[in-house]
């Protein structure tokens, strides 16, 4: 009998035979180049089928079909096999089935836990009027007044900023717009933005964005976070800022700053959710459009800000904000750079300065930041869709840095 009628026979598709056959489960004869399977063939193909419907494994059935052909056992000696085989199994199985009960209401309780979540409330916040004395007119460094405001519970959800100088600025939904903002694009939840870029990103960058969150955390772990003014550039849709959240103080401020309005709304409708937004104020504006007062910032977070500026600036970010910070300002940032740069490179050859660890140290120590610890990540040399600034030769890692200034 051949392959074909051989898997019709016995509702088997050859794909299956062939793996068993190279497994040694079933050993045809070969003739002219195609295998001829005889009776003893159908006897161990119906052990094999018989014995994964008890859930032994294919290694486990290997094992039994050699006892059988091998030890010609007697009656007695199969008899005593099977039962000990049987019952270890059987052993095995029950205890796979509490396990498998212990698990199915582990995820009962979870599924339970986040609809629970899911259904809370989303407590809209704003612009808290206690914040209102660090924002200035960034045309004239003017104070902003407030015209036509929505409040509640001292917090501004719509209104205007407005300077004596004219300039007005624009709060909706709790967050304050200066400038054009970005295009609202993207899908109607933040969820599905972090699932597609998980899914869409090579694990090596991956890993080495995971190891980089886990750093910053304990970085920021030793600094005094009690009443201080916290900003940063470039938040995105917030893997900083989920990643940081719970350890904030009440009495801190997270100064988040990007051009993404869509995005912005939808990182703080996240926030809104934990009943606590109040200790974060979205900031929708380019970085050289941040409405805040001078030398008020103690923290700079610059996880993606410099970076991402590099890819169309000549000039370094950080020394076009430093206005913004606190003359003893620490800074967290994190960086992407590029071991080489192919002939195909994406990053233009004038712009390419910013994306080398020994320019970022230079420029970072010209602004009176003194190292204070730093690390560089493994090689990622896949593009994925969303990291779509290199090409395939081109090797980058994560470079990042921990730094204060002294006064």
């Amino acid at each position: 009998m051949k392959i074909g009628k051989f898997g019709e026979r016995n509702k088997v598709s050859i794909d299956t035979i062939r793996h068993y056959i190279d497994m040694g489960l079933i050993v045809p004869e070969k003739k002219g180049g195609q295998y001829v399977f005889d009776e003893r063939c159908q006897e161990d193909l119906e052990l094999i089928i018989e014995f994964k419907g008890m859930g032994f494994s294919l290694s486990e059935i290997k094992t039994i079909l050699l006892f059988n052909h091998f030890g010609h056992l007697t009656e007695y000696e199969q008899n005593s096999y099977y039962q000990s085989l049987f019952s270890d199994k059987f052993t095995k199985i029950e205890e796979e089935i509490e396990q498998l009960t212990a698990m199915k209401e582990n995820l009962r309780l979870k599924k339970e836990l986040l609809a629970s979540k899911s259904e809370a409330p989303e407590i809209l916040t704003g612009v808290d009027l206690k914040h209102l004395e660090l924002l200035r007119c960034v045309k004239c460094k003017g104070t902003l007044t407030l015209h036509e405001g929505s409040i509640h519970r001292n917090q501004i959800i719509q209104g205007s900023l407005i300077c004596d100088c004219g300039e007005q600025y624009t709060i909706d939904s709790g967050i304050i717009i200066a400038g054009e903002p970005f295009k609202p694009i993207g899908p109607a939840s933040v969820s599905p933005l972090v699932t597609d870029y998980i899914q869409g990103t090579d694990s090596a960058y991956l890993e080495n964005l995971h190891k980089g969150l886990h750093w910053a955390k304990r970085k920021l772990a030793q600094f005094e976070l009690q009443q201080k003014v916290l900003l940063e550039l470039g938040s995105g849709v917030g893997f900083t800022l989920r990643n940081i959240y719970p350890s904030l103080p009440e009495n801190c401020l997270y100064i988040a700053v990007d051009h993404n309005l869509e995005r912005h709304r939808l990182l703080k409708s996240l926030i809104d959710r934990t009943g606590s937004g109040s200790k974060v104020l979205f900031i929708c504006a380019d970085f050289l459009n941040i409405p805040l007062m001078n030398h008020s910032i103690d923290l700079v977070i610059d996880h993606s800000g410099t970076s991402n500026y590099s890819f169309t600036h000549t000039n370094f970010l950080l020394d076009d904000v430093d206005v913004l910070l606190k003359k003893d300002s620490q800074l967290l940032g994190s960086y992407i750079v590029f071991e080489n740069f192919s002939s195909k490179s994406l990053i233009e050859a004038k712009y390419r300065d910013g994306f080398k660890v020994d320019h970022i140290k230079k420029k970072l120590g010209a602004l009176g930041f003194h190292l204070l610890e730093e690390r560089k990540s493994g090689y990622a040399e896949k593009p994925g869709r969303y990291e779509n600034f290199f090409v395939p030769g081109e090797k980058i890692s994560g470079y990042s840095y921990w730094g204060k200034r002294w006064g």
